[in-house]
């Protein structure tokens, strides 16, 4: 194993601690405020909420940003950012709109999620198509030297 596959390693294992913990603060959120933060059916937030929820102290402000960054990178919530649309505020209501520069935005944040998406996919494919290779040199050696011996 070579000092770039440990860090790799080490990075991943980060990357998934820190992807649960946020989980675990919107699940809290979700769970506090079910009115307004709910993963099935995503609505725009209210500019500020972050100060409101603070305000409100029924989660740790470290929480909150965690939460909240989680749930408003999603593409599900930058598909809910239409033009026009109502934000909401902690009490469920409507409090302001999306502007279209927020809306052209979001749309701009999906094609860069979806545009990653498929870079993953054809390194995937590439690593793929490299291990099959490498188990056909494989098997087509060790038939070699099962002949031979």
């Amino acid at each position: 194993m070579t000092a770039t596959d440990t860090t790799d390693k080490s990075k991943s294992r980060t990357r998934s601690k820190n992807r649960a913990a946020n989980q675990a603060a919107l699940q809290l959120l979700c769970d506090a405020y079910p009115e307004v933060f709910n993963r099935e059916s995503m609505r725009p937030l209210k500019i500020g909420i972050q100060e409101d929820l603070v305000a409100d102290e029924k989660l740790a402000k470290n929480k909150i940003k965690r939460a909240l960054a989680s749930y408003v990178r999603s593409p599900y919530y930058f598909r809910s950012l239409k033009e026009g649309a109502d934000r909401i505020g902690l009490d469920g209501q409507a409090s302001g709109t999306v502007t279209e520069s927020e809306a052209e935005h979001a749309k701009q944040q999906l094609k860069e999620i979806n545009k990653l998406r498929q870079q993953k996919q054809q390194e995937v494919k590439v690593q793929q198509k490299v291990k099959e290779k490498e188990e056909r040199l494989n098997n087509k050696l060790e038939m070699l030297l099962t002949k031979r011996g």
